[in-house]
């Protein structure tokens, strides 16, 4: 394993270390040792690919890659991805009982609010594909709500 310039604790092949924030420059010895211990995956790329199947790939990738940076984008895309779903079942739930008062009240407004369902749906792609930007930028991007929950409980 690779360990820090400055501290000398572990990196887990990472450009900065953990502990002490250091920059890790770019060493053949590192890029190797995190090539061979990953399966031939850079950092970045795995956590570009942890959005790319929403909850299934972020899975994929806390379970098994043990590297703090693509554990916590691992376990954002899961949390990303059960706030998309939460956020689609309130949608439907509103629009269900818009629906029912619309039949009352002879009023269009359920067939209107319908109409906000593409919006939300390009709203939380957009999200999906905006944390997969800053992934594969190295950057640790923190949804607001969602990354610092996800930051504790990766740790």
């Amino acid at each position: 394993m690779a360990s820090c310039v400055s501290c000398g604790r572990e990196t887990g092949g990472a450009s900065f270390c953990p502990s002490c924030g250091a920059n890790q420059g770019t060493t053949g010895n590192t890029a190797t040792a995190t090539a061979t211990a990953t399966g031939g995956l850079d950092e970045n790329i795995a956590g570009l690919l942890c959005y790319l199947f929403g909850w299934m790939s972020g899975l994929v990738f806390l379970l098994i890659d043990k590297r703090p940076f693509v554990r916590f984008h691992g376990a954002q895309s899961i949390a990303l991805f059960l706030g998309a779903l939460v956020s689609w079942i309130a949608f439907w739930i509103v629009w269900a009982v818009l629906g029912i008062i619309t039949t009352m009240l002879n009023f269009p407004i359920g067939w209107l609010f319908g109409l906000l369902f593409p919006v939300l749906i390009i709203g939380c792609m957009g999200a999906f594909i905006y944390c997969m930007y800053k992934a594969y930028q190295h950057e640790k991007y923190k949804l607001p709500v969602i990354g610092d929950m996800v930051e504790k409980w990766v740790g």
